[in-house]
């Protein structure tokens, strides 16, 4: 069985910070649950470019404002809570927050927790390499 707190992952290099976005990395790959879950705060103001190529995610809005824009269809939608988003065809997406969004997040494959979104707006694959040192070391 696995027990976490998140005040406890906040305080820890499971604790991931980027442009626009802040993410708590609850469960991760070595935790051997087949996805990794995540508790996501996106910053008002932010406007990210994203594209999963290597991963499929569902995203469940907790709190917040803003709008996802789907760019293989130009379509946008509200996202508010008790939203939920999936991008299962690895959707290229835009997500802009009008209101300071907190999220939680599954990943499938899970991520191993270094994850940052490279040039192209995705996390890179895993290639099953050891996992580097945390982002705060």
């Amino acid at each position: 069985m696995i027990v976490r707190k998140l005040k406890d992952i906040r305080k820890s290099d499971k604790n991931v910070k980027s442009d626009g976005w802040e993410s708590a990395r609850l469960l991760l790959k070595d935790d051997g649950m087949g996805f990794s879950f995540h508790v996501t705060t996106l910053y008002t103001g932010a406007e990210l470019h994203m594209h999963y190529q290597n991963h499929l995610e569902a995203v469940l809005v907790l709190k917040g404002k803003g709008t996802i824009e789907d760019l293989g269809t130009g379509e946008t939608h509200e996202l508010k809570p008790g939203v939920i988003y999936a991008l299962n065809n690895h959707d290229k997406h835009i997500v802009r927050v009008e209101d300071e969004i907190l999220c939680a997040c599954a990943f499938n494959p899970p991520v191993t927790g270094r994850e940052v979104h490279d040039e192209t707006g995705a996390y890179p694959a895993d290639t099953g390499e050891e996992r580097e040192p945390a982002l705060s070391d």
